[in-house]
């Protein structure tokens, strides 16, 4: 089903947001490609935004969404969803009845499984199209939106999609604006009904610490015999480390005399 893209005149736009973690604390925040979705809404001229999270809803959360409210809105639609449930099916039901034309939803998320499938499985459920790595939102006419997608080495290239679209967004989008603690405070958080679907093949992982990986050995292609000495003279990066192997005092003078009679140091 595809929505009616004429909501007054006005276009209408849902950005997804979800809890962030901060990369140091490990504390929830906004997540910062879902900051950026909800910047880049805020450019977007006679637009009806609204901002939709799907999740649970605690005292860390709460926070953290609050942080979106103080970019600028008023409320927040919240599909409450237990741990352990797949939220495409209420994201799906919840985007049809609210006949949205432009979805903004961040690359991946910052916490849980963050493997950016969302938005493609949600856009394969509606049967729209999808454009990924948005940087901009250049003009929106007739059912169309022309957008700039941002390229690897930092080029662009312009498109044009048929609306109702979904649009993701990473670094390349504008930076997000400081989250404003008085609008954070006032705004509303709309708990609205949604289905609860469990996720079966979450429940059916195993999860486990990650393990370290191991640094690798810098590879030093030196074609000189002195470009080889400074490169075993050098100092490593790391802290610690490991003898790989025992020399004597003899073998390394004789060693260092030998290079320095390659280079002609020595005669």
């Amino acid at each position: 089903m595809r929505p009616d893209t004429h909501h007054n005149g006005s276009l209408a736009v849902t950005v997804l947001v979800s809890v962030g973690r901060h990369p140091l604390t490990g504390r929830g925040r906004r997540a910062d490609q879902d900051a950026r979705g909800v910047e880049l809404a805020h450019t977007l001229a006679d637009a009806e935004v609204e901002l939709l999270h799907a999740g649970r809803l605690d005292e860390g959360s709460e926070a953290a969404l609050r942080g979106y409210l103080g970019m600028g809105f008023e409320a927040l639609s919240l599909l409450e969803q237990p741990a352990g449930s797949d939220v495409l099916p209420a994201l799906a039901e919840a985007l049809e009845a609210a006949g949205s034309q432009l979805v903004i939803a961040g690359e991946r998320a910052e916490q849980g499984e963050g493997s950016g499938l969302l938005p493609y499985l949600l856009a394969e459920r509606l049967g729209w199209p999808l454009v990924s790595g948005l940087a901009a939102v250049e003009d929106v006419a007739d059912g169309v939106a022309t957008l700039l997608q941002a390229l690897p080495r930092g080029q662009r290239r312009r498109l044009q999609v048929r609306l109702p679209a979904i649009v993701t967004v990473d670094a390349a989008a504008p930076a997000p604006r400081q989250s404003a603690y008085g609008p954070a405070r006032r705004g509303r958080l709309d708990v609205e009904a949604a289905p609860v679907m469990e996720d079966a093949d979450m429940a059916q992982w195993q999860a486990q610490p990650a393990r370290k990986r191991p640094k690798r050995l810098k590879i030093v292609k030196a074609a000189s015999a002195r470009d080889r000495f400074k490169a075993a003279a050098a100092k490593a990066e790391g802290g610690g480390g490991q003898v790989l192997s025992d020399v004597t005092p003899e073998e390394g003078a004789e060693a260092i005399f030998k290079l320095l009679k390659e280079e002609g140091v020595l005669r």
